[in-house]
């Protein structure tokens, strides 16, 4: 079992030692050049039940996201196909329910599971909680991934949802894990949760009986209506350490660096990158969350000497 005291151990050292320790993980594990592009489309927006105080795509709070019901098989197609011409292999897909029923909608995600996995693409989706049932028919569609962020520590998750427990997200990614999709799981940082509730979370993935695959690390992205839209930005300090650690923790992992890049100066994403990160997403839009845009990726990997960076073949988000 890993503890917490190993984990703050690692975060605390002095930080290019912290640094250096990581990209020797990193380099001994995976090929640290080797940055990953992921596509994600919401195909279908608003009107969430849950109440997670960052998520402006919640029914309880007023946030100016316009509710799109489930999108077509067609429109996925569509847009799968544009990833794909636009360099990713991987296709991931969101949408904003707790939970989903058995029937027609579920159906259609099962179609649009296939067209992607038709156009020699991975596929992952997030969908919210799970039944093994669900998950096993997932599988049998050809899902590649399964993205279920814990989102923070055990002892702080109170503050953040009241609609959906800890331990319901937990049992999401192990009937994920019985029906053999890979997991992808991390968690949201600048929620006004301490270092420590951070470094809790990795230890709780670290702990599962199969950790996870991916592990995206997301900048709370402050949105207008919801409980935390004032929330104040994460030091960027203590996000570099937290990646860092996270590479140490999960050496062959994909450790990516999701929401809010676009709040990031290239130096900092760099330095991110040193620090272990290894995959993000590509396209100006994360759900409903600004990214940066394709010309400025394309000039952030060429001024690393990194002209392009590879499609996601891991776990996305």
């Amino acid at each position: 079992m890993k503890s917490f005291h190993e984990f703050k151990s690692t975060y605390t050292l002095p930080l290019p030692e912290l640094i250096l320790k990581a990209a020797e993980v990193h380099k001994a594990h995976r090929d640290y050049r080797d940055i990953q592009k992921c596509a994600l489309l919401s195909i279908k927006t608003g009107g969430c039940p849950e109440d997670c105080r960052y998520c402006s795509q919640s029914a309880h709070y007023d946030s100016p996201v316009e509710r799109v019901p489930l999108l077509t098989v067609e429109e996925v197609r569509e847009k799968a196909e544009a990833a794909k011409a636009a360099g990713a292999t991987r296709f991931c897909m969101g949408a904003a329910w707790r939970q989903p029923k058995d029937g027609p909608e579920f159906d259609r995600v099962i179609d649009m599971v296939r067209v992607v996995r038709g156009l020699d693409m991975e596929a992952c989706v997030t969908l919210g909680m799970l039944t093994d049932g669900q998950a096993e028919r997932l599988k049998d569609a050809g899902l590649t991934a399964y993205n279920h962020n814990i989102d923070t520590s055990r002892r702080y998750y109170p503050e953040v949802i009241s609609t959906r427990t800890f331990d319901e997200r937990i049992e999401t990614i192990k009937a994920v894990s019985r029906a053999g999709i890979s997991v992808c799981s991390g968690g949201i940082v600048g929620m006004g949760e301490t270092e420590d509730d951070r470094l809790m979370m990795l230890v709780e993935l670290a702990n599962l009986e199969t950790p996870p695959e991916s592990v995206p690390i997301n900048c709370l992205m402050p949105s207008k209506g919801t409980p935390l839209q004032m929330a104040p930005k994460v030091d960027s300090i203590e996000i570099v350490r937290l990646i860092a650690t996270a590479r140490i923790a999960f050496p062959t992992a994909r450790v990516r660096l999701s929401a809010g890049r676009d709040q990031m100066s290239r130096e900092l994403q760099i330095l991110c990158f040193l620090a272990g990160a290894d995959s993000v997403f590509f396209g100006e839009k994360l759900l409903t969350a600004p990214n940066p845009d394709a010309t400025a990726d394309a000039q952030l990997f060429q001024a690393m000497g990194l002209p392009t960076a590879t499609p996601c073949e891991s776990p996305c988000h």
